[in-house]
């Protein structure tokens, strides 16, 4: 396996939109990727990349091992449509010895039946709907997790208000029961902080608690 010592290794099964997209940003963050597809217009756009790109006529076991997806931590089963070839693929990664297998599912049925063989299931549109409808009802957030049903990671611009004070000076914790858990700037996470912690208004706050507790918060900032 031609990987840096210490890197993990993710092989992607499909690179239809969700596929690639992970794909991508595996790659972005410095990963080592083995892309596999039945169709080579597909795995175009990974071709230079650092991927390592694998047209295959199945799905089969054979295929499989032939492209080293034996070699990877993780697989990605992009595959959705073809519930089949969905099954299969997680499968057969499973035999292998894959100790993560995450499939993009289509149905309840199909979510059950990969769940049964010992694969987790992702629903994307699902997901995506969830964190649009929970972010547009949400005044402040630019960005929201949701943990559960009842609890969230969101992401807000500093209020202007807050500007220059210190996490204890707003108590934050005590008053509204959630905690600030990292500060972003230029895109770079903080997560060193503390009661003499200082906010600024150029600066994100990552504020994690329940659904109730952010907006509280979110409806305590001024206008």
């Amino acid at each position: 396996m031609r990987k840096k010592e210490g890197n993990q290794v993710f092989g992607i099964i499909g690179t239809g939109r969700f596929g690639l997209a992970v794909a991508e940003e595996l790659l972005e963050r410095g990963k080592y990727v083995i892309a596999i597809d039945q169709d080579a217009q597909r795995l175009k756009p990974l071709y230079e990349t650092d991927a390592e790109v694998f047209v295959v006529n199945d799905i089969s076991r054979e295929s499989l091992m032939d492209a080293g997806i034996q070699d990877a931590d993780t697989v990605i089963v992009g595959i959705g449509k073809d519930v089949e070839s969905s099954i299969l693929a997680a499968l057969n990664s499973l035999e292998l010895g894959v100790k993560q297998v995450i499939c993009k599912v289509i149905s309840d049925d199909h979510a059950k039946i990969l769940r049964k063989i010992g694969a987790d299931v992702v629903f994307p549109e699902i997901e995506i709907g969830k964190r649009t409808a929970i972010r547009l009802c949400e005044r402040l957030a630019e960005d929201i997790l949701p943990l559960s049903e009842e609890f969230s990671i969101i992401q807000i611009r500093t209020p202007k208000e807050l500007d220059g004070k210190t996490v204890k000076e707003i108590r934050i914790r005590e008053r509204f029961g959630i905690s600030l858990i990292a500060t972003v700037k230029d895109g770079k996470a903080s997560g060193s902080v503390g009661p003499d912690t200082v906010l600024k208004e150029d600066e994100l706050m990552v504020l994690s608690g329940s659904n109730k507790d952010l907006a509280k918060f979110q409806n305590s900032i001024d206008n």
